[in-house]
């Protein structure tokens, strides 16, 4: 009886050691900001495609070139409601054509703000006031974890608090590009969203924190969901205080009221096609989708540009004038 109770020890005492290190292994791989996310390099799914690097135009990024010589942002710096603390920063480009349109433009995992000079200018030229905000571990944004969208989708509240104090008119457009895109879908459902916000669009966001983690350990590692996605969870509440079942962009935009439009490329393998059709059936609000042909993740508005522009300007004008 002794022996078997030592054995058993021992075995429990394996698997919780195992069982921490798996979860610590694909936490630091997937969340720990300050590690450097070498699976992105190289990703055969990240890689532009045939279409993108047909259709790039050299134009379209010497303009951007020239927006970044002649406009310089204000940064900002809010501090995150939750326990942690965080300095969270911003950079606005004020419009004086703008009126009260504003337009805040999220990244995408592992980026930062000042990568997304393509969108804010589409948006400062249509006569927008712009805020972009470098998501907490990302940029200048304090943090030692990425939040996925979940963490974050309070923080965007925070921000849109930032541009009513300088304009309690102001109508919103909320936009996001892949983790962008899952953040502004996951505020689409908080219950204490202002009703400023008019308008989300999101470009290749993912339905689900989970969902997206079991494909990629099926892509990259070949590997199942349990227990290692279970695990990762576990050190995920610990480390960075949130449960990765929970962060659904689905559920939240089930339980929206604001208008959205989805985009997606049908080549996208990084987060896969079929994501856009699951948010896209849970919202019961005004909503519009468009699929980009031959778009890998993220080149939705590098492979066809007028397209994604005219549907982008279609649907938003439709709510803020």
């Amino acid at each position: 009886m002794k022996k078997t109770i030592i054995v058993l020890g021992s075995v429990t005492t394996i698997f919780i050691a195992a069982y921490g290190f798996v979860g610590n292994y694909f936490y630091n791989f997937a969340l720990n900001s300050a590690d450097e996310k070498e699976f992105m390099e190289d990703n055969p799914n990240l890689a532009e495609s045939e279409a993108v690097l047909a259709s790039v135009a050299l134009e379209a990024e010497g303009e951007d070139e020239q927006f970044k010589a002649d406009y310089e942002p204000d940064a900002l710096t809010i501090t995150s409601s939750d326990d942690k603390a965080l300095a969270l920063n911003g950079y606005m480009y004020e419009n004086e054509g703008a009126g009260h349109k504003w337009a805040i433009v999220v990244h995408g995992y592992n980026g930062e703000a000042k990568g997304m000079t393509r969108y804010i200018r589409h948006f400062y030229n249509h006569d927008y006031h712009v805020l972009a905000p470098d998501l907490r571990g990302h940029g200048e944004s304090e943090g030692d974890y990425i939040g996925m969208g979940w963490h974050d989708r309070k923080d965007i509240l925070q921000w849109i608090d930032e541009i009513l104090v300088r304009d309690p008119e102001a109508e919103i457009v909320l936009f996001g590009v892949s983790m962008g895109g899952a953040t502004v879908m996951m505020t689409a459902g908080e219950e204490d969203l202002p009703d400023n916000v008019k308008v989300i669009v999101e470009d290749c966001g993912y339905s689900s924190v989970s969902d997206v983690f079991t494909y990629q350990l099926d892509d990259l590692f070949g590997l199942p969901p349990f227990p290692v996605l279970n695990a990762a969870n576990t050190v995920t509440k610990f480390r960075a205080g949130y449960d990765i079942f929970e962060a659904s962009a689905v559920d939240q935009v089930s339980k929206s009221d604001t208008p959205i439009l989805f985009i997606h490329g049908d080549e996208d393998t990084f987060v896969p096609y079929e994501m856009v059709d699951e948010v896209y059936e849970a919202a019961s609000v005004d909503k519009e989708k468009l699929i980009i042909e031959g778009a890998g993740h993220g080149d939705a508005e590098k492979v066809d540009p007028v397209t994604y522009w005219e549907t982008v300007w279609g649907f938003v004008d439709q709510y803020i004038e």
